[in-house]
């Protein structure tokens, strides 16, 4: 956390007030991943994972950093960030990490698992990431406000992929307020 916090106090990757809820609202939020993980992936083989609008390198850094059996991909299209995580990249030695300076759309490599958390809509990243999904691989959308409405407002794009949402895995962030959020499972 603390190389996290050198890059932050250079290139503000969060806001400053987030600083002291860092573990908690970004590093534990990204790592609700696990429960994804445990549910559907058998880890006798290597996943390749793509974080879309990666920003700080959340939920990016915290997974490739617990699961080095993962090939991760930090996409971004501002270029400060992504060298605050090559930065950081470097400095913790995290060598299953990959980091990509450009837009979705622009790429033509298809993954295991796509992520993206505080990116956008559901309609807008699912026209971002499942054009970049492997067959029978999964699109793990981070939510917590307006889910319902969010996910009502993606039929169109999940049916113009032939894709669905086959699972919500909800969670609690730990913090003193209830903060649910959830992990929206789409393949």
């Amino acid at each position: 956390m603390q190389a996290f916090l050198r890059q932050n106090a250079v290139i503000n990757l969060i806001s400053k007030n987030d600083e002291n809820f860092l573990w908690e609202k970004h590093v534990f939020d990204s790592l609700a991943i696990e429960n994804f993980f445990k549910k559907y992936l058998t880890f006798d083989k290597n996943y390749s994972l793509l974080d879309i609008g990666t920003g700080g390198g959340f939920p990016a850094l915290p997974i490739s950093i617990t699961y080095p059996n993962i090939s991760v991909t930090a996409l971004d299209s501002i270029r400060k960030k992504i060298n605050a995580i090559d930065n950081i990249k470097h400095e913790l030695k995290i060598e299953n990490l990959t980091t990509i300076c450009a837009r979705s759309e622009n790429l033509n490599n298809k993954y295991d698992i796509i992520t993206a958390r505080a990116v956008g809509t559901l309609d807008k990243i699912c026209g971002y990431a499942l054009p970049l999904l492997k067959k029978d691989g999964y699109f793990v959308a981070y939510k917590s406000r307006k889910t319902d409405e969010e996910i009502m407002h993606a039929q169109k794009i999940l049916k113009k992929y032939n894709s669905k949402i086959i699972d919500i895995i909800e969670y609690e962030l730990p913090l003193n307020e209830k903060f649910v959020r959830n992990l929206l499972i789409i393949q």
